[in-house]
């Protein structure tokens, strides 16, 4: 077992446990929204960031992404991680202001409105790639994708072409952290008309 700190308090983890699997062991909440037990972390919505200190020294990672080692000390509520985490949700809020799941975890962490400019407030994605990775991962199966890249980035089929490879198992609808993959989903099927029933993950 692997002995370190949270939050001042000793805590063990097997050895290749992330810091946010051993805080969720222990019942300490950490916020994720692209987490999820069932494939393998990204790392991408960054809500789950923690501060490591050792004396003066101190630096924020990703929980998710980050392994655990032996003697370090981990933060989960400090200032800077509440800075952090305000910022990121605003973000959130701007980037995809129609997902009410982003809206609820926003305010239960206190921030219900947004200083970033909203461009499309229809918007309910936020590109984390979770839906795909489900896909890939779970289903076995690789009928979703992140297309383009930087600003322009989006979910849909490989190559913006609807597929036949979709099999309507209703994982990414399922997996999907904000709502988005409920109408997402009719622009990657070649055959929309097929009822998706949600697996329970």
């Amino acid at each position: 077992m692997i002995k370190f700190n949270i939050n001042d308090s000793a805590v063990e983890a097997e050895p290749g446990w992330t810091v946010l699997e051993t805080a969720r062991h222990y019942g300490i909440e950490i916020p994720t929204l692209c987490y999820h037990e069932a494939v393998l972390p990204s790392g991408a919505c960054r809500l789950c960031m923690v501060e490591l200190r050792d004396g003066d020294w101190s630096k924020l990672v990703a929980s998710c992404i980050y392994p655990v080692a032996e003697g370090i000390n981990v933060y989960t509520e400090t200032q800077r991680i509440g800075n952090v985490r305000h910022w990121i949700f605003e973000m959130l809020l701007a980037e995809c202001p129609a997902s009410k799941e982003i809206q609820n975890l926003a305010q239960k962490y206190g921030v219900t409105s947004t200083r970033f400019t909203v461009e499309n407030p229809n918007e309910d994605c936020m590109v984390c790639g979770l839906c795909a990775r489900a896909c890939e991962e779970i289903v076995g199966l690789s009928a979703i994708s992140i297309i383009d890249r930087g600003v322009h980035k989006k979910i849909g089929a490989p190559f913006s072409r609807p597929t036949e490879v979709c099999v309507a198992c209703g994982c990414c609808v399922t997996i999907c952290p904000t709502g988005a993959m409920r109408t997402l989903i009719e622009s990657v099927r070649e055959t929309p008309e097929v009822t998706l029933t949600p697996l329970a993950l």
